[in-house]
């Protein structure tokens, strides 16, 4: 084993990325950040985009920017936020690909269930049913006759790793978000792949995390001024599953949430969870890495409320997130929870006029100003937090004495303290880049910077990030 090493991770999340190099040893693992970018959506012709070539460039300058600093990189690995794909023929990008929050889907979501039922797609993917999910994006590309252009399909890390390596593969954690994916074998399901209305054939083939998939692409390794070679990894590519592997947890105690644009809220297992019970309460079996299961919840998470900033923003608002949130903390008065899961509050646009109109329609009073809209995102977003908790351990046979939240989520005190106070539970904050670290690691461990089981490394982030606690009141 080489006793240190440095590797990057290109951390891609769904409103900003970063490039992040680790230094790790078998009692070290320290951070530096070498580029932090925005990630913005593009609207155009109607339909939502991403503007994947810049966040290319941009992920390339911050490598570039990393190896003028640290020549002895030894491997790089991308992740990103789950479902989104990008189609390609003859090894190009046809189009930039499609935002999960583009509402293309919804059209398609009754002919995909016709095909087979929602509880037949469950059993087989255990994936929560959600119109953002790939099968359903598929079958809009299908009906669109988009997918005949095609010749192959990349998930979005493996979109990064195609372009940094030349090598086309689907990564397992980020596969078993497109509901396409046998939860039991862990490898592509022909029937809902079928019912996606897309040949088999698209879809590249499966790789473990933890997959040296080859070195930087010559040209690649010119632009960022490679003095070596530097392997690409695939690693727990879906963001969330790169998270769950820097939460410093006791699996059989406790709860995760990884708290940003989403929340993810769950219990890891070493078997899915497949029964009705766990289909009708919304939950999803995400693969974890190491053969493990993320039993989990989809939250809407913070993402309210930063639309909401920007909604008061647009208005002419000046919003300081911190003094805001201090406001919201003194508020005194009661104020409705409302369902942070409502279909409603996915696409973007004016948060806080659709939390009036949900309150209204109830009959309940809406928040007045802006610290009590504040305050009311996160109270409803805390309660379902703690409800999301309890039932996954409840569901996955998990006694939960305690919750981390990991991710940007982890920073913000009131939504940690009212989630511990919901809950009954101590919540156990950081730390702040869980993804990037369970990148690092997993990267780490294949390069043979380090070894041990997942148990082991989440040990190293004990010893290195130390949590800030939350007591329930």
């Amino acid at each position: 084993m080489n006793a240190f090493g440095r590797v990057a991770a290109l951390d891609f999340g769904a409103t900003s990325g970063r490039v992040i190099v680790g230094e790790v040893s078998k009692d070290q693992l320290r951070m530096q950040t070498f580029a932090r970018f925005a990630n913005r959506p593009v609207p155009v012709g109607g339909r939502l985009h991403w503007d994947v070539l810049s966040l290319w460039q941009d992920a390339l300058d911050g490598v570039a920017a990393a190896i003028r600093e640290v020549p002895d990189l030894s491997s790089v690995a991308t992740d990103t936020w789950g479902v989104d794909y990008g189609l390609f023929r003859g090894g190009r990008l046809l189009a930039n690909p499609t935002h999960y929050r583009d509402e293309r889907t919804n059209s398609v979501v009754a002919g995909v269930n016709a095909r087979m039922p929602e509880a037949e797609q469950y059993r087989r993917a255990g994936i929560q049913t959600l119109p953002i999910n790939t099968i359903y994006q598929f079958a809009a590309e299908a009906e669109d006759q988009v997918v005949e252009w095609a010749d192959s399909a990349l998930l979005m890390p493996d979109l990064f790793t195609y372009w940094l390596s030349g090598a086309r593969i689907a990564e397992r954690t980020m596969a078993s978000t497109t509901g396409l994916l046998d939860a039991r074998s862990r490898e592509w399901n022909a029937e809902l792949v079928a019912a996606a209305g897309i040949p088999m054939a698209l879809l590249p083939a499966l790789v473990d995390a933890g997959t040296a998939v080859g070195p930087l692409r010559a040209d690649v390794a010119r632009a960022v001024g490679a003095p070596r070679r530097v392997e690409v990894v695939a690693v727990g590519s879906h963001d969330t599953a790169s998270a769950v592997v820097a939460v410093p947890m006791e699996p059989e105690s406790a709860a995760y949430i990884s708290c940003g644009t989403w929340g993810l809220v769950g219990v890891e297992r070493s078997h899915p969870v497949l029964s009705e019970e766990a289909r009708l309460a919304g939950f999803t079996n995400e693969a974890g890495v190491d053969g493990r299961y993320l039993l989990m919840h989809n939250v809407m998470g913070l993402w309210i409320l930063t639309e909401a900033v920007r909604q008061w923003e647009r208005h002419g608002e000046t919003v300081e997130l911190q003094s805001l949130l201090a406001a919201a903390a003194a508020v005194s008065v009661d104020l409705p929870v409302f369902d942070v899961n409502d279909a409603r509050f996915l696409p973007p646009g004016d948060m806080p006029a659709r939390i009036t109109e949900w309150c209204i329609e109830r009959g309940l009073t809406p928040p007045q100003n802006l610290a009590e809209m504040t305050r009311c995102i996160i109270e409803s977003l805390a309660c379902a937090f703690a409800d999301a908790a309890q039932r996954a351990g409840r569901l996955g046979g998990v006694a939960v004495q305690r919750i981390h939240i990991v991710g940007g989520g982890c920073q913000n005190e009131l939504l940690c303290q009212r989630t511990a106070d919901r809950a009954g539970l101590p919540v156990l904050a950081g730390p702040v880049e869980a993804t990037a670290l369970g990148n690092i690691l997993v990267q780490a461990r294949t390069m043979g910077h380090i070894a041990g089981d997942l148990d082991e490394l989440r040990d190293l982030v004990r010893r290195t990030n130390e949590p800030v606690r939350y007591e329930p009141r």
